[in-house]
């Protein structure tokens, strides 16, 4: 780093920044900030230092994002979503000063907008998952210019820790040591320099349709009514969560016919809101009496804990999205198990259409493909009855990676990924009690939700109708 100026080498060093492509930075017109996965202006440390390296260096800040057509796994629900999403982006952009320009691919290529804006600096965000860090790597061997990443997308930044952890409990004294240097009130940096060219760049006009001419694209899948994508509308929700729904957050959290959740999942996946920003409303709605401590406590550790162990495992487990990440006695004891008779067997078009002889099972199906999410707690149930339905467990869990990316809009996201493996496979939980079927992974039965919940309540709340969709 000794070829950058002394202030930006202390910018790079933070520990939410990862150098791809070191070197000083080129003498140019702006700094780029790509945005992929921290969709929003607000509270984003990765756009935070875009503008603090372009305050240093005398430039103006522009924000670039392009449409993809096949961005893994992603369909028509994704993209309306996503595109809601940046709408307020170019709305916050504005109003912060810095540029926003939106272009397509083919048509458009990142290092093409990078030549054409003479960018000094190029900062992204990060990814765990396989395909974006991908695109990261053989992005940094092939440009021009320093490349920076920075990790916006969790509270304390994953590679202070260096590894995955067995189970939360192992997780939480590292992840406490660190929080009270970042659980803190974002800076919030102002541009000194506001992106002002000589000529309006091209770009698509968020008023069409991202999707326009993607003829590959799967539109079977259609947008939803439950969520708006966004910034403004993830901090609506999150008012609501913290004024109305925290104060009894311990006791409705594990009933989904009360949905006792914030519902801020989708909001975290696409980066609509930090969780930063999250974690420190629910800490004041806890000092200004709006909910006892034990509740802001309890949630913290589902927003911060599990979250950010889901990262770790995702970050450090190159089988993420399928078997081969079992626990080792989890592995050992389902092929043990994996002859045992079962009481039913189900295709994976009939629980795509929720068609199986639990009501309890077809009613979180339907959840999932009606509104775009699940309750966490149903979560849990709905992939282990996968587990007994399935031919073997690699079936199960694939079947399970189908469905949850197909349909949630916070699917395709290490937090499912953490789920989906927990539920099936053992990993972050500790070995139960041999039988069959499961081994020793934890069982879930329909008959001991049903003595925790109303489930008649829920599987009213779901319809009865048969999915129209597949």
């Amino acid at each position: 780093m000794s070829e950058m100026p002394e202030e930006l080498a202390r910018l790079a060093d933070q520990p939410r920044v990862v150098v791809r492509r070191a070197g000083a930075p080129r003498k140019g017109r702006c700094v780029v900030y790509w945005m992929q996965r921290a969709m929003r202006i607000l509270d984003n440390p990765a756009l935070d230092v875009a503008i603090e390296a372009g305050n240093l260096l005398g430039l103006p800040v522009v924000v670039y994002f392009q449409v993809i057509p096949n961005y893994p796994n992603a369909n028509l629900r994704h993209y309306h979503f996503l595109q809601q999403g940046l709408r307020d982006v170019a709305e916050d952009a504005a109003e912060r000063g810095v540029g926003f320009v939106v272009r397509r691919t083919p048509e458009a290529s990142l290092e093409g907008f990078l030549e054409e804006m003479h960018a000094a600096l190029l900062i992204g965000d990060e990814n765990p998952c396989r395909e974006p860090e991908r695109w990261r790597k053989v992005l940094a061997g092939r440009l021009k210019l320093p490349y920076w990443t920075v990790d916006a997308d969790v509270v304390a930044p994953s590679r202070l820790f260096n590894r995955s952890f067995v189970l939360l409990h192992h997780f939480r004294p590292h992840l406490k040591a660190e929080l009270p240097r970042f659980l803190v009130e974002p800076s919030r940096i102002k541009p000194l320099y506001t992106w002002n060219p000589d000529r309006e760049p091209e770009r698509w006009s968020l008023d069409r349709d991202i999707t326009e001419g993607f003829t590959k694209l799967d539109r079977r899948i259609g947008p939803v009514d439950s969520f708006t994508g966004g910034t403004h509308a993830a901090l609506k929700r999150l008012r609501n969560f913290v004024r109305l729904e925290l104060k009894d957050y311990e006791e409705t959290r594990n009933h989904p016919e009360v949905r006792g959740t914030s519902r801020l999942s989708p909001y975290l996946h696409f980066g609509n809101i930090s969780p930063v920003t999250i974690a420190l409303a629910v800490k004041q709605a806890v000092a200004d009496g709006l909910a006892a401590e034990r509740a802001g406590e309890k949630y913290l550790d589902e927003l911060i804990g599990w979250r950010e162990l889901a990262v770790l495992f995702v970050r450090h487990e190159p089988n993420y999205d399928n078997w081969e990440c079992a626990a080792p006695w989890a592995r050992q004891t389902l092929l043990e198990h994996a002859g045992d008779p079962r009481d039913a067997r189900y295709s994976f078009e009939q629980l795509e259409r929720a068609e199986t002889g639990d009501e309890l099972w077809n009613a979180a199906q339907r959840e999932m493909v009606q509104t775009g999410w699940m309750h966490n707690y149903m979560r849990m149930y709905w992939a282990k009855k996968m587990l007994e339905w399935a031919p073997d467990p690699a079936t199960a869990f694939d079947w399970a990676v189908i469905l949850n990316d197909r349909y949630e809009l916070d699917g395709r996201d290490p937090n499912g990924y953490a789920g989906i493996a927990w539920a099936i496979v053992g990993r972050h939980d500790r070995p139960w009690f041999n039988r069959p079927v499961f081994g020793l992974v934890r069982p879930m039965s329909g008959a001991s939700i049903a003595k925790k919940i109303d489930a008649g309540a829920y599987i009213r709340q779901q319809g009865m109708d048969r999915l129209p969709l597949v």
